[in-house]
């Protein structure tokens, strides 16, 4: 168990970076990652030892998340979930370079869910496509379509030169 547990502890901000994506919200996020660990803590027979426990572990943050999300759905009485903050970064403004990854990131945060978190997972993570489908629970045809519908509307506002090489091409 020693040994768990410090493997757990070196995916957490991993995991915090993925909760953030997924809620737009700190304290959001800081609580899909205790979450996780609790789950994974509780459920640590189930981890197979010499498998990637990082994609364990995202899909367990992801499952919560999802659990999450169907939650404030009953309770609002509504299919959509409205979020209050976006992401901000501090010293977006000291270079060139950062005011065009802070467009980048805005651009990505105004993505639909489904979208971001698929974009995230794929380019962010660096996940294949097939380990996204699985994590996600979708085919993998989905995942394709999710970020090529992504690239365009990431691409309608942006001179091509300003969107990252990893946005415009493809990743099997």
């Amino acid at each position: 168990m020693p040994a768990f547990k410090a493997e757990l502890g070196q995916h957490l901000a991993r995991l915090w970076r993925y909760g953030l994506v997924l809620s737009r919200q700190r304290h959001v996020a800081e609580d899909l990652v205790q979450a996780t660990c609790v789950r994974a803590l509780e459920r640590a027979d189930q981890y197979l030892p010499g498998t990637r426990m990082d994609r364990w572990l995202l899909s367990i943050l992801h499952s919560i998340w999802l659990n999450e999300v169907r939650a404030r759905r009953v309770r609002h009485g509504q299919g959509s979930v409205e979020v209050d903050t976006a992401l901000w970064f501090d010293g977006e403004q000291a270079a060139h370079t950062h005011v065009l990854a802070a467009q980048v990131l805005k651009r990505v945060d105004a993505l639909p869910e489904a979208q971001r978190a698929t974009v995230f997972l794929a380019y962010v993570e660096g996940l294949a496509y097939r380990e996204v489908a699985e994590l996600l629970g979708v085919p993998l045809g989905t995942v394709m379509s999710r970020l090529a519908a992504a690239r365009l509307k990431l691409a309608e506002h942006l001179p091509l030169q300003a969107v990252p090489a990893t946005l415009k091409g493809k990743r099997q």
